[in-house]
């Protein structure tokens, strides 16, 4: 806050009489200081941060904060904003007790907790909301922003939120990577890089754009999966083949190969490159339906769309210009 006004609070006004509470969500993410749970009211609104709070020392989210957002007058904050109730690990309500000899997380590392929880969240901006403890540890937030948890933003951009939820072997083991790398400051270079880069300007039929044949990739659940459809509808449909790529996340060419390849053949096939012979026919348990829209001259030019479909699929050769279905 950059500014303090003192106020006077004559009267109290709880909830009325036959006023039902919000319902509550509560969750559990892992950290890399381990687990940390938080309770969340209310549904995100757009353009709109959430308010976070963290309590002081022998209290928890109930007890530190509810008589506040209960109070009458609040109501006409709280119904404009999401709200993030953060408990400290082993102070929410039925908590089990730490083992003998367990290091509990220092302040600093109770802080860097918090952008984990806000990516589970997908949540860009809070209003913190501290007290004691709680406070220092949101200053703290505050000061070190995103460095503090380089590794956890970074995993952010590469997978899906369903991805590190699951916390599959795979996501184990890039976490693992990417934390434990020894030259991770030299990654956070080249991450502010990215974060730093400009727009490329595409535009579709101007004078910037890619006169080359371009194949675009994505997860049908990837966290980028909005910025390449928008990328697609900025390039030359004539130069350029799309490929959403159904139960994929963030990084295809790590948790579908198999299907990646059989599309990386087809779009060199369209090049000239690989002749038809060459190619391979995957599991029919999915299929992509890959449609020519263009004639073939001197240049090979193109338009090709490929889309996850049903669940069988035949490989049928034709003219420029028809469809084919093709084992993907």
């Amino acid at each position: 806050m950059a500014e303090l006004q003192e106020v006077q609070i004559t009267e109290e006004k709880p909830l009325l009489p036959g006023q039902t509470p919000e319902a509550a969500k509560t969750h559990s993410v892992e950290t890399p200081y381990g687990s940390v749970t938080f309770t969340v009211f209310g549904t995100p609104k757009p353009k709109r941060p959430a308010i976070l709070t963290y309590h002081d020392v022998g209290l928890n989210y109930k007890s530190c904060f509810q008589p506040l957002f209960q109070f009458g007058d609040m109501q006409e904050i709280i119904q404009n904003f999401v709200r993030v109730h953060v408990d400290a690990p082993g102070m929410e309500e039925g908590a089990a007790v730490f083992p003998l000899g367990y290091q509990y997380p220092s302040l600093d590392q109770l802080a860097d907790m918090i952008p984990c929880i806000l990516q589970y969240l997908n949540f860009s901006t809070i209003i913190g909301v501290g007290v004691g403890a709680g406070a220092y540890i949101l200053s703290r937030y505050a000061l070190t922003g995103l460095t503090s948890s380089i590794s956890e933003m970074i995993l952010g951009h590469l997978f899906s939120q369903e991805e590190l939820s699951g916390n599959s072997e795979l996501i184990q083991k890039y976490r693992n990577i990417i934390t434990h790398a020894p030259n991770l400051d030299n990654i956070e270079l080249y991450w502010n890089s990215y974060n730093n880069r400009r727009d490329l300007n595409f535009e579709r039929g101007g004078d910037i754009t890619l006169k080359c044949p371009v194949m675009l990739v994505v997860g049908d659940q990837a966290p980028h999966e909005d910025a390449v459809v928008e990328c697609n509808s900025k390039l030359d449909p004539t130069q350029t083949s799309f490929l959403k790529m159904a139960d994929s996340g963030g990084q295809p060419q790590l948790t579908q190969p198999g299907k990646l390849t059989e599309a990386f053949k087809y779009f060199l096939q369209g090049m000239g490159y690989m002749a038809s012979s060459c190619m391979t026919r995957l599991s029919r348990s999915r299929t992509a339906s890959l449609t020519s829209a263009a004639s073939i001259d001197g240049n090979r030019s193109r338009s090709r769309t490929l889309s996850q479909s049903s669940e069988s699929g035949t490989l049928s050769s034709g003219p420029p210009g028809h469809t084919m279905e093709v084992s993907c």
